[in-house]
This record gives C-alpha cells, sequence and structure tokens, in this order.
C-alpha cells in the first residue's frame, strides 16, 4: 500500500493502480474567520479525477471538502460516509451544512456506513469504527485493508472506550494515522468552553496507537489550522508525539505533507 499524506488529515491510497482518499481537504476559506489562513500547503491528490472512492470520518469543513471530492473522483465514484445527524437547528448542525449542501449540490454518490460495517471496492476493504466527535457530532474512523496491510484513519477523534474492541475485532494494525493537536475550542455557540481537547493530544494518541498494537504510528491534523483563542493546538504536537510514543514502546515517524510511505504486509512467522 502506497500512502501519500496531503494536507492537515488527508490521506492518499493507492494499490495495484487503484486509489482512495480520507478526508481530503483543500479550500479552507469557511474558516478562516475562525482560524485564519492555512499554515502550509493544502495539495490535491496526485490521483485527481481517477480515483475511485472517497471516505470522510465526519462532515466538518476540514474533513469533507465537496469540490474536492468531486474533482477527485472519476465519473462512477463513491463517497463513504457516516451516518448524517440527527435533525436540529442551525446552532446543533451547523458545522455540517456546508458539507452536506456541498455533496448534494454536486450530486456525488454516496453511501453511508454504520461502524462495523464494510465495503469493498477494488483492491481495498473499509470498515467503519467507532470514534467520538469533539462536539458530539456523527464521526467513524476507518479501518482499511488492502493488500495484506490494514491501516486505520481516525479523523480528529477524541480519546474513546472502543480501541481495545477495535483490535479485539480487526486485530493488529500496520499503521495508524492519528490526530495529535489537542486542541482547545471557544466557539461562540458553544459556551462556556471545555478546558478539554476537542480532538486527541500526543500522548493520548501514543496510548491508543500502543493499544492498537500498531506497528507504526503517524501523527494527523495538526499544525496546519491554528487559530487561537478560538482553536488552539498544544505546543509542538509532532514532536511531543515522537517522544511520547518512545516512551509508550510504539514506533513512529512523521510524515510531511505529501511524502509517501509504502507499506508492505507483515512478514508471517515460519
Amino acid at each position: 500500500m502506497r500512502i501519500r499524506r496531503l494536507g492537515w488529515a488527508g490521506l492518499e491510497l493507492e494499490v495495484d493502480g487503484e486509489s482512495a482518499v480520507v478526508d481530503l481537504f483543500e479550500d479552507a476559506s469557511a474558516l478562516e474567520p475562525f482560524v485564519g489562513p492555512p499554515h502550509g500547503p493544502l495539495p490535491a491528490p496526485a490521483a485527481a479525477g481517477t480515483i475511485a472512492t472517497a471516505l470522510v470520518t465526519h462532515l466538518h469543513s476540514d474533513h469533507a471538502d465537496p469540490a474536492a471530492i468531486a474533482a477527485a473522483l472519476r465519473p462512477e465514484g463513491l463517497l463513504l460516509r457516516p451516518a448524517p445527524a440527527p435533525a436540529g437547528g442551525p446552532l446543533e448542525n451547523g458545522a455540517l451544512v456546508l458539507a452536506e449542501q456541498g455533496i448534494a449540490e454536486r450530486e456525488i454518490s454516496t453511501q453511508t456506513v454504520e461502524p462495523w460495517e464494510s465495503v469493498t471496492r477494488g483492491p481495498f476493504t473499509f470498515i467503519a469504527v467507532p470514534a467520538v466527535d469533539g462536539f458530539g457530532d456523527p464521526q467513524v474512523s476507518w479501518a482499511i485493508e488492502a493488500g495484506g496491510v490494514r491501516i486505520l484513519h481516525a479523523g480528529d477523534t477524541i480519546f474513546h472506550g472502543s480501541w481495545w474492541l477495535t483490535k479485539l475485532r480487526l486485530g493488529t494494525f500496520d499503521a495508524v494515522f492519528l490526530p495529535v493537536n489537542g486542541p482547545r475550542v471557544s466557539l461562540p455557540h458553544r459556551q462556556p468552553p471545555s478546558p478539554f481537547a476537542a480532538a486527541m493530544d500526543p500522548q493520548q494518541a501514543a496510548v491508543a496507537a500502543a493499544i492498537l498494537g500498531a506497528r507504526l504510528a503517524v501523527p494527523i491534523h495538526y499544525d496546519t489550522l491554528n487559530g487561537p483563542p478560538l482553536y488552539e493546538q498544544v505546543d509542538g504536537p509532532a514532536a511531543s508525539f515522537l517522544a511520547a510514543a518512545r516512551e509508550a514502546g510504539v514506533t513512529a515517524r512523521v510524515l510531511e505533507t505529501g511524502e509517501t510511505l509504502e507499506l508492505e504486509a507483515a512478514a508471517t512467522p515460519a
């Protein structure tokens, strides 16, 4: 499995000439009033226009960019997504509206996938696994299997109690891609603000990687967006994660935006 890190939480995956993307995000303009312009690039996938499957962990604008998804998918491409939020007013579901409207306007073919459901497309099997959004919106993480390799993309989940169950049901992971920026968030319609992080911090991500039995852990979801006081990440999230991973006995590395990782199936003991 060939994995290219895109900006923020985005990944591009390729196996046997087939490609998929997860949490594609190229246009940050809707978020600039809250966090300012992005700190770093938000590149398009290399295989844009030919990609068979796009996945989103949730429908926040920094994880679900309808224009980018539409441009990435080939004509028969499919978007896999979690269930929509229950009916509610704009203060309840306002963070989801732009993505939902954009997907509908562009007539992107979608399939809702519930936790523990799996979808096979080409060489890939995509399994939705439990996740918990920092604001209570619907979210899943994605276990992705192909070519004897299994990875996990954890969006921007907070730490939760389903890590053990995920490993028990699916087995260990060759690589896990985990949010590490631990943001403290203070939004006008979410008051009083929580003193707790709205996504995993470096130590929590390292513990999650250890529980999941990851051969390799890679930090995502840091640096690109950081706009205190509304959205403020921890100091030095990537370096702090590497240190926490060492302490937890987890092999970890930083994958820079645009950099590629090649994963092969683990050798089976004789």
